[in-house]
């Protein structure tokens, strides 16, 4: 039994993986400690032969962060998990498994381009946000050793029941408009389920390193919301003749054609990267929607 101690309380991503574990993986249990304020520093390390470091925060508003809220970013994503995996390590601790983002590569090309990240791709953040995860994973490097394995994930966009971030507003806009635009774009992204089978497969394995999960297929944001209105028994047309206006919003930049850019926009991670030597591609796409929007 491998005893797994998630830190992050509330975390979707935390919470998801300790219900999977408790569901589906008898050689797994774990226990989530809270890391706000600073009680945290005095629990006891000691016994668990994982962390897995979830408490972060994400989907900034770049244009409206004050230098404040920077700040924030850096001390949460980068000095606190460092100092985590720095109590983990001193207290015998063998692994310790770090919640990057495909966001330390920088945005998603706009429409009508494509971004594949392969690995010689090198990282390019391009906000603050992905520069705090860039530079806790460079900290975190400093720490690794033989007797301390560090592993950085650096997942696409996640999705599943009760997700945050950009699937939601998709959704919304799935079950509410009569017609959408068919835009032809790539974008890796990963399940939930498949994210917390491949979690599970790094502390049975004890593994070590960097690494690439994605769902087995590439998404076109256009198919995504057609998925989610037929999960919902509705049918969405798909109409180029709204490809000219959202692509007129992209190129006039500003917060408008930031916010159709990561809509439309393509990045992906060259496939052979995210293969690892057992299957954790469990859910395909349209499946994982259905589930993802409540259905059996």
């Amino acid at each position: 039994m491998k005893r797994v101690l998630i830190t992050g309380a509330g975390s979707y991503i935390g919470t998801s993986f300790g219900r999977w574990a408790a569901e589906r993986c008898p050689g797994i249990s774990t226990e989530t400690l809270d890391m706000r304020g600073g009680a945290w520093r005095q629990a006891d390390f000691r016994g668990y032969d994982s962390v897995f470091h979830v408490a972060g925060i994400a989907h900034a508003d770049v244009g409206k962060a004050s230098g404040e809220d920077r700040r924030l970013y850096y001390r949460v994503n980068t000095d606190l998990a460092i100092e985590c995996a720095s109590k983990a390590k001193a207290e015998g601790v063998g692994q310790f498994i770090f919640m990057s983002s495909i966001i330390v590569y920088g945005e998603s090309a706009g429409i009508g381009r494509r971004k594949v990240i392969t690995e010689d791709t090198p990282l390019s953040p391009a906000n603050f946000y992905g520069d705090s995860k860039a530079r806790a994973e460079e900290g975190l490097r400093g720490l690794r050793s033989d007797s301390f394995r560090v592993v950085v994930l650096r997942p696409p966009m996640i999705y599943g029941p009760g997700s945050k971030g950009n699937y939601p507003i998709l959704s919304m806009l799935a079950r509410k408009l009569p017609a959408f635009p068919d835009i032809r774009n790539e974008r890796s992204m990963l399940y939930v389920g498949n994210l917390c089978r491949f979690v599970s497969l790094m502390i049975l394995n004890s593994e070590d390193g960097v690494f690439f999960p994605q769902n087995a297929e590439y998404v076109e944001t256009s198919r995504m919301v057609r998925a989610i209105a037929g999960a919902h028994g509705r049918r969405i047309l798909l109409t180029r003749a709204l490809n000219l206006p959202m692509k007129a919003l992209g190129r006039l930049g500003g917060k408008a054609g930031g916010m159709v850019d990561k809509a439309f926009g393509s990045i992906v991670y060259e496939k052979g990267m995210s293969a690892y030597r057992e299957d954790y591609q469990e859910y395909g796409f349209e499946e994982s929607v259905r589930l993802t929007e409540g259905g059996a």
